[in-house]
């Protein structure tokens, strides 16, 4: 019974706060297909959204923000060239991008958060931000959001990846001296640019990646396992 009950632990969510719901909403919505799906639910006590982004050894990794007010839609649009995050009752002005909120009026024992497990993603430290660019868009026509976050006195930003279903999970990142504040990287394949951070992904003839800036330090990646 004890080996059961450990094995429904070790697959029961970790919930990790993003800085904000501006955060949240580029996460759902920005630079993708179509936006993906928000969840509203109680989590510690306080009303959500929430979305899941990965999973490690089974377990669901999910990004969280706090729920401010009550709507049926989170908005996203750009307005002089800046980000605007909304939560609305209709989806009528066409210029902006909308994710649904599904609200839960209780989650299933399954969803709600564990105490965590050792499971940890494995840092490779890359390079230069050119290397995680193209590791980024490499892997699919939209790319993987990179999450940025602070470690000590320097900043990490990177990209969680499974490079097989079954195998290790790994955290590939650059380190930062400074919070680049822009949650845009644009780059080129084509003309010999080097990647930069810029505010927003609006100029034609670049590829852009989102970056998501979490509340604290990630509580998942083996530090332990950091290059010096």
């Amino acid at each position: 019974m004890d080996k059961l009950e450990t094995s429904i632990v070790d697959k029961l969510p970790r919930y990790i706060q993003v800085h904000s719901t501006l955060e949240f909403t580029r996460l759902v919505c920005a630079l993708e297909r179509a936006p993906r799906v928000s969840f509203a639910h109680n989590h510690d006590g306080k009303k959500i959204l929430s979305v899941q982004m990965d999973v490690l050894q089974q377990k669901p990794i999910v990004y969280y923000t706090p729920l401010e007010r009550n709507g049926d839609y989170l908005c996203y649009g750009l307005k002089s060239g800046k980000e605007e995050s909304n939560i609305v009752d209709s989806t009528s002005d066409s210029s902006k991008l909308y994710s649904p909120i599904i609200r839960i009026k209780s989650l299933p024992k399954t969803l709600q958060p564990g105490n965590g497990t050792l499971d940890r993603y494995q840092p490779i430290e890359l390079e230069d931000l050119s290397s995680l660019a193209k590791l980024t868009w490499g892997f699919d026509d939209v790319p993987f959001p990179l999450f940025l976050f602070p470690y000590k006195d320097k900043w990490l930003l990177g990209v969680f990846m499974n490079f097989n279903d079954e195998g290790t999970s790994y955290f590939c990142h650059i380190v930062l001296n400074d919070d680049p504040v822009n949650p845009f990287i644009k780059f080129s394949t084509t003309n010999g640019i080097e990647p930069t951070f810029v505010q927003n992904p609006s100029e034609h003839g670049y590829s852009y990646i989102k970056i998501i800036k979490l509340k604290d330090t990630h509580p998942l990646v083996d530090y332990g396992h950091l290059q010096n």
